[in-house]
């Protein structure tokens, strides 16, 4: 089951919209092929009813109803009714696992809580609605109070309902803890079907959930990229690359679909995803040192199970003052370029020097890099900027005004923009509309400032572009906006060159 829109949105910061909800409910289920979905909590607010409305209404349609899940509270039928006027059919209901809980939030004893619990799934019964259980602070509560769990799940265990959520909330168990704690469940309670829901503030939520499989739970809980209150909770792309290699345990969800969704989600959030994240972060699949490419050309020495190829992305070669000479080889193999030993060498050395200065390299700088050390012709500068200027004023738009040669042709437009980088890429992109020339999708744009508070310090400009491929260029200048627009000179030409060469 996939939480990310009910506990990923209790990620500090963290708010999806409707029509966000809708599209990651979309992708989550018809894409990834994820078994069940919780997607809100009850009594949230307006929009988490509208939400979960556009949701059930899209998922009523595709044939996935069944499928989505909203949390609910013992609370007199308020939960359930809400439930039901959004249209849901399951409601994982929110109880108290652990004795401490019960007696200092809720204030009453195990008995009365059992009794409410029974009468909630009562209740939901006549409304059609079927009730999975969570049990908060289900780690504690085996930790400490035993008997309890024990005591309430005696109660329950006539009762419909569907799952037993076991939640580790506070992050707290080792995987020896979990391993013990769920086979003691399915062992007092064999009729049962238990759920295990991970947190990561020991990092250890991805090997809890191992050993949450290995006990003999059969469904467990993620959220895309990890998401989650805290350190958040075990993250979907690792997990199913642990059900995949570790435990072999056949499952719905196709592979090539999780960076997309992570990619989506993100974008939507607003939280990034760590570039060493496992399999979805950006450098997982990048070699970076020159022993370990030589090792790959040679028999694929430092291939894992872990193929980029799974889930749909291809491994990288990195360009840095660790890179040997075969990083840099594979890098010219894929643009056609061949170099002689010594020529090789030189761009070896000029690519470690830049390292050594801390200075990015991306395989997009290798056409001037070669054309800086062999004096060659690598790569024509066919677009030239030749005057800009931008405006900004108290309550009016940014304003550009560019100009630019394109192989000695020159083009003016002026526009407005929300910002300046957003006006002087807009007055660019009238120049190429009005000369009929495709233009590049810009997917990501990072900005990198030295530490220090010097104001006059340099600032990285790293943009990603989308056109048949995925690139990236970087600028360096003292000005943020001034790097931004080196990056995106350096874009053009790029992208000039190719469609000169084809």
């Amino acid at each position: 089951m996939d939480t990310t829109l009910r506990d990923g949105e209790q990620t500090s910061g963290v708010s999806f919209s409707e029509t966000e909800k809708l599209s990651i409910a979309k992708i989550l289920l018809e894409e990834v092929k994820i078994d069940y979905l919780e997607i809100a909590s009850a009594r949230v607010s307006e929009g988490e009813f509208r939400a979960a409305q556009k949701v059930i209404e899209w998922a009523s349609k595709a044939g996935y109803r069944d499928r989505i899940e909203i949390l609910g509270f013992v609370d007199g039928g308020t939960s359930l009714n809400w439930i039901k006027d959004a249209g849901g059919e399951v409601m994982n209901l929110l109880t108290k696992g652990s004795h401490r809980h019960l007696t200092q939030q809720l204030k009453k004893s195990t008995e009365q809580h059992i009794q409410d619990i029974r009468e909630t799934v009562s209740r939901a019964g006549e409304m059609g609605i079927r009730v999975n259980i969570y049990l908060e602070d289900w780690s504690n509560g085996m930790r400490h109070s035993p008997d309890y769990v024990e005591k309430l799940l005696d109660g329950l265990k006539d009762e419909p309902i569907q799952r037993i959520m076991l939640p580790d909330t506070l992050g707290i168990l080792s995987p020896l803890e979990t391993f013990e704690f769920c086979r003691m469940m399915i062992e007092k309670f064999p009729k049962m079907n238990f759920d295990f829901h991970a947190h990561n503030d020991y990092d250890l939520s991805v090997a809890n959930v191992e050993a949450a499989i290995r006990a003999g739970i059969n469904c467990v809980h993620t959220t895309v990229n990890g998401l989650g209150e805290r350190a958040g909770n075990a993250p979907l792309a690792s997990v199913i690359a642990l059900l995949n290699d570790h435990l072999k345990r056949p499952n719905s969800v196709n592979e090539r679909k999780l960076a997309m969704v992570s990619r989506l989600v993100e974008s939507f959030s607003g939280v990034r995803i760590p570039t060493n994240k496992p399999v979805i972060g950006e450098n997982v699949f990048t070699q970076t040192s020159g022993i370990h490419a030589d090792g790959d050309k040679k028999d694929q020495l430092y291939f894992n199970e872990l193929l980029p190829e799974r889930f749909g992305r291809t491994r990288k070669y990195a360009l840095g003052k660790t890179s040997g000479k075969a990083n840099i080889a594979k890098n010219l193999e894929e643009m056609g370029v061949h170099l002689d030993p010594d020529d090789l060498k030189k761009v070896t050395e000029k690519i470690i020097e830049l390292g050594d200065r801390k200075e990015s390299v991306t395989a997009e700088d290798l056409p001037y890099i070669l054309s800086d050390v062999l004096k060659s012709e690598s790569i024509i500068q066919h677009i030239e900027l030749k005057n800009y200027a931008i405006s900004h004023a108290l309550g009016l738009r940014p304003m550009a005004t560019v100009r630019i040669s394109i192989d000695g042709n020159e083009y003016e437009e002026a526009t407005s923009g929300d910002g300046q980088y957003d006006a002087f890429m807009n007055a660019l992109r009238q120049i190429y509309h009005k000369l009929n020339k495709p233009f590049p999708a810009l997917s990501d744009y990072t900005v990198t400032i030295p530490p220090g508070g010097n104001t006059d310090a340099l600032v990285e400009t790293l943009i990603t572009w989308r056109m048949g491929r995925e690139f990236k260029t970087r600028g360096l200048d003292p000005d943020q906006t001034a790097a931004a627009i080196k990056a995106t000179m350096k874009m053009l030409n790029i992208v000039e060159n190719d469609n000169q060469v084809f």
